[in-house]
């Protein structure tokens, strides 16, 4: 676990204190990426995996990205072009198509939710929603069977940057998103005390819950207290400098995008340089009922495009990708019809996600739609195979099991398959 909730075996309160009021000091202060940091970094590269999901909420249209249909009733006006990866793509994602021999494109898959609330859900988690359990989702599951190569960590190990992600379901609220803004801004994360003031606020409220918790009055304040401590260690941690994206180059900023997403992607990749295990970083966007063209070319795909690009580039150029996994997907993608709007619906039978780094195999275009995209002709695959994948890739073992706290054993990825064309 990265916090910590009590003084040290053998420490008194005196000793514990002044501990306090030294970490205090770095409150308010204007803190770098110093040499403690750097050290933490580099004894992490040694032995640590990460994942950085790149979710599209509204539900992308694969057809007009990855997986086009040029000169069908239903493939659009888009143009594909060559990559430097076995694969085409859509004429405006230049940039990534340099990228693609680091990607594939897992064309197959097939699911049946096809409502964003339910798609979205069983997207982030390989379970369908059950009102009688609340499944964890890819973030929680990740981290916490990553967390024991990270015996330094003092900050969350499951970020949400720029939207809210699903929760941590009965693994408890230990392993819930930490949400932050694409500029890496806490909310009400603003000290209002130093030292020893704030080390005496922290023991009175933890002797209070100590005191709670010794009744026995169920898991509820044992989670709160361990949000306690992580807050406490996020006020008083030189990680956190980690989310100082202000301290970026202008250069930097500039080759993600000055926009939301381009800004989240780039404080995605100090995470990862930091040891956060699972980083989500959210667009929006792709409802794209009406108009979806225009929007796509003008909009969503250039703001993609330059994020998605540089951040795949630069953690393959800093030695980083062959133990991060990145993950692009959408709760489901675009009807084929074009609609009387000039839009797509809801389409959920055939679509594709975009997967590389952490031992998958780049370059490759997985599993295949018929020519006009209305239907998978090879064997298809769910996200239960998909976080079954990314699991393997990141050593995570598929014969985890948790158990629910109602009693019920939960296999990792809802025991979903390999997909195994993606490691080679």
């Amino acid at each position: 676990m990265w916090s910590r909730f009590a003084p040290p075996s053998g420490m008194n309160r005196r000793h514990f204190m002044s501990h306090m009021a030294g970490a205090g000091a770095l409150l308010g202060s204007s803190m770098s990426l110093g040499h403690s940091l750097r050290v933490h970094a580099d004894t992490l590269k040694k032995n640590r995996k990460s994942c950085v999901m790149l979710w599209m909420g509204g539900g992308p249209s694969s057809m007009d990205i990855w997986d086009l249909k040029p000169g069908t009733d239903n493939g659009g006006p888009f143009k594909a072009i060559s990559t430097s990866g076995d694969m085409q793509i859509c004429e405006h994602m230049p940039l990534m198509a340099k990228q693609m021999h680091h990607m594939s494109i897992v064309r197959s898959m097939s699911t049946r939710e096809a409502d964003h609330n339910r798609g979205r859900y069983y997207m982030h988690t390989g379970y369908v929603p059950d009102a009688n359990v609340d499944y964890p989702s890819y973030g929680a599951v990740m981290s916490h069977e990553l967390m024991a190569q990270r015996s330094g960590l003092e900050i969350p190990p499951f970020v949400s940057v720029g939207g809210a992600s699903e929760g941590p379901g009965f693994l408890g609220m230990a392993w819930a998103p930490f949400n932050v803004s694409s500029t890496g801004r806490i909310r009400n994360m603003e000290a209002k005390l130093e030292g020893e003031r704030l080390a005496q606020r922290r023991f009175a409220l933890e002797t209070i819950e100590n005191s709670f918790i010794a009744q026995k009055r169920g898991t509820v304040l044992e989670d709160h207290r361990k949000v306690l401590g992580k807050t406490f260690d996020l006020l008083t941690s030189a990680q956190m400098e980690a989310f100082n994206v202000e301290k970026e180059p202008d250069a930097e900023k500039e080759k993600y995008g000055k926009n939301g997403f381009g800004q989240g992607c780039l404080l995605a990749r100090r995470l990862v340089e930091a040891g956060v295990p699972f980083v989500e970083v959210d667009l929006g966007g792709w409802d794209n009922h009406q108009r979806i063209f225009q929007t796509l070319e003008n909009d969503r795909l250039p703001t993609l495009d330059k994020a998605m690009s540089a951040l795949v580039g630069d953690l393959s150029q800093r030695g980083l990708l062959e133990d991060t996994a990145i993950v692009w997907m959408g709760e489901f993608a675009r009807t084929p019809r074009i609609n009387a709007e000039g839009g797509r619906d809801h389409w959920a039978r055939a679509w594709s996600v975009v997967v590389g780094g952490a031992g998958i195999q780049g370059g490759k275009a997985v599993g295949a739609t018929n020519e006009d995209g209305t239907q998978v002709v090879t064997e298809p695959y769910s996200s239960e195979d998909l976080m079954a994948s990314v699991c393997h890739g990141l050593g995570i073992s598929l014969e985890t099991t948790f158990t629910s706290r109602n009693g019920r054993p939960m296999k990792i990825a809802n025991s979903g398959k390999i997909i195994k064309d993606l490691f080679g």
